[in-house]
């Protein structure tokens, strides 16, 4: 289990203010986090590939083409509101 000195480092590099009973409790959750730690590093990693996601991610991208787009009297007609060749809203 970790000691008073130890459980008050860590709570100031976490910018924690911690109460008397909150040391005890602290220091008994830390140790535990820190004998699951032990625990995972006992297990034989040496076939395990390094990885830092659990699962592979890509980018998922659509093919960038030229699209005929509507003109802009088009548009403005879709406005609920307009001030001229603009869209008016409210201003947030």
């Amino acid at each position: 289990m970790l000691d008073k000195d130890q459980v008050h480092r860590v709570a100031h590099l976490a910018r924690l203010e911690l109460q008397p009973q909150e040391e005890v409790q602290f220091a008994r959750q830390l140790s535990s986090i820190i004998d699951y730690f032990e625990q995972l590093s006992e297990l034989d990693t040496n076939n395990v590939v390094p990885t830092t996601r659990a699962i592979e991610v890509s980018n998922v991208t659509r093919v960038d083409s030229l699209q005929p787009a509507l003109n802009r009297e088009q548009l403005l007609e879709c406005a609920p509101d307009r001030e001229g060749d603009f869209f008016e809203f409210l201003k947030f």
